[in-house]
């Protein structure tokens, strides 16, 4: 099981009138929370585009709890449970200061081969820098 975290302060713009974060900016939030994942392990997702495989979102799905709000720093804690294969997939949990738990989510990914537009297996150099999570 690999787990990070990762923190950002919640901006006006991501927020309604009320000042709570609109619930479709969760999803960015998602993507912000993996993309710094991968780049902790040592990939980005920049490079395993250069390798020529993109990972599109399959599924997704979020719980809202308590709302964010404006200007709060929130935690986003992100979770892979099952060692990557064609599909990886991420689980979310957002907090804020006091560490209440605010939302819960979870997206689903396939590596895609750029070239051929079709599922494929991640790259030997992905799977060399997850396995120590999963053994």
């Amino acid at each position: 099981m690999y787990v990070f975290e990762n923190q950002l302060r919640v901006r006006y713009a991501e927020t309604d009138q009320m000042g709570y974060v609109y619930y479709g900016n969760y999803a960015t939030y998602y993507e912000v929370a993996r993309t710094e994942m991968l780049r902790n392990t040592g990939i980005s997702y920049k490079e395993l585009e250069k390798m020529g495989i993109m990972l599109p979102v399959i599924e997704l799905q979020s719980k809202f709890m308590q709302a964010a709000t404006y200007d709060e720093l929130i935690t986003i804690r992100t979770t892979i449970r099952e060692k990557p294969n064609i599909r990886i997939k991420f689980e979310y949990e957002i907090f804020d200061e006091a560490t209440t738990l605010l939302n819960t989510g979870m997206t689903q990914l396939v590596f895609v081969d750029m070239q051929k537009n079709r599922p494929c297996r991640p790259p030997q150099i992905f799977q060399d820098k997850m396995s120590p999570y999963f053994e």
